[in-house]
């Protein structure tokens, strides 16, 4: 249980830690979304003109580092859900034990 713990401690800072380094990529450029959650447009979207890799390469390098460390985000939680589990099961077993 103690491990538990310290694993959400542990991701929730990791959390924190990437959640600011997605506002810092968002405030370098307007075109960047607002949302912590959602990825960038990195594909051809019928409708919209994407920028490419030639249009503006320090853009599009800056907008998939940032998907990146959305990816990042996304996993952080996913194991901090896990941790989550973990620990309302061994506290399950205290309580009925």
């Amino acid at each position: 249980m103690l491990t538990s713990i310290l694993l959400l401690t542990i991701c929730y800072f990791l959390f924190r830690y990437s959640v600011a380094w997605i506002d810092y990529y968002n405030k370098t450029d307007e075109r960047m979304p607002k949302s912590i959650w959602r990825y960038t447009c990195d594909y051809p979207v019928v409708g919209i003109r994407d920028i490419s890799d030639l249009d503006d390469k320090p853009f599009v390098r800056q907008r998939r580092k940032r998907n990146t460390i959305v990816t990042i985000m996304y996993f952080i939680v996913v194991f901090a859900f896990i941790f989550t589990i973990d620990f309302i099961a061994s506290l399950l077993v205290l309580i009925l034990n």
